[in-house]
């Protein structure tokens, strides 16, 4: 299918991005285009107006803070995450995500944004305790990522509003573990684990419509070893509550997820503190 008919606005500011936003309905957001623009073709949206930000400066650097906190721009390429070396996290997730062009172009604000729960960054954000900075026509505002996330492909943005940085908290530990038919899919499971201010965070991806934080997993983990990680792994498929769909059953989800968070409690439990 052809994408409908919309008016182009290439935004010079963050400012009139937001003010475009502002005064047209049903406008919309484009940066790398990764999921956009198929979900354009698909008429799945049908904006009044584009709003390009890639012109914009100051939101392509990915920048150290002084408690080591990465913010991360919003025009920061995947492959930027990929290939940066302050949050090996990122970086490892950041591989899974697609394939060269996809990562070439995508960028980590529009994934957040999109909000699909069985994507890479939604998930190590929440794992991760990341806070996402937002900018509207009158106001700027921080957000909690697991605030953010509202439902499957829904957040709390406004429709005037766009993200400008995410800021992704150091593990001290991590694993992280991705099931997918083919290197480079969509993943059916995805699993993050990562100590972040001396506290533990098992986080899944693609068994809800929002990356769901494994409390009970993380409690089974205790002080580790290896009848921790199975009972914790346990836990995890236990909690969820997936629907079946062509790419498997129930149970097969559960089985993944068990698989995916013994994966990266594994690799957690024997990863160095940083």
């Amino acid at each position: 299918m052809k994408p409908p008919k919309f008016d182009y606005v290439r935004a010079a500011s963050v400012a009139e991005a937001v003010a475009v936003l502002d005064a047209n309905e049903d406008s919309k957001i484009l940066a790398g285009g990764q999921s956009f623009v198929p979900v354009l073709a698909l008429r799945m949206a049908q904006p009044s107006v584009v709003v390009d930000i890639n012109r914009i400066d100051g939101l392509s650097g990915l920048e150290q803070l002084a408690d080591g906190t990465t913010r991360v721009g919003a025009l920061v390429r995947h492959y930027q995450l990929v290939e940066q070396r302050q949050h090996p996290l990122l970086a490892s997730g950041a591989r899974w995500i697609g394939h060269t062009a996809i990562r070439s172009r995508g960028t980590c604000a529009g994934s957040i944004a999109h909000a699909d729960s069985s994507a890479e960054l939604p998930v190590l954000a929440t794992a991760l305790d990341a806070t996402v900075h937002i900018t509207g026509p009158a106001s700027t505002r921080t957000l909690a990522v697991e605030q953010l996330f509202q439902g499957a492909m829904t957040t709390a943005l406004e429709e005037n509003e766009m993200i400008t940085a995410v800021d992704f908290k150091i593990a001290e530990r991590w694993g992280f573990a991705e099931f997918a038919r083919r290197h480079g899919d969509f993943a059916i499971v995805l699993a993050a684990a990562a100590e972040v201010d001396g506290e533990l965070r098992v986080v899944l991806g693609g068994v809800g419509g929002v990356p769901e934080r494994a409390f009970a997993a993380e409690q089974e983990y205790g002080a580790g070893g290896p009848a921790a990680i199975d009972r914790a792994a346990a836990a995890a498929a236990d909690q969820i509550n997936p629907t079946a769909d062509l790419h498997g059953s129930v149970e097969f989800r559960r089985d993944i997820t068990r698989e995916m968070v013994r994966r990266a409690l594994t690799q957690f439990s024997t990863a160095k503190a940083s």
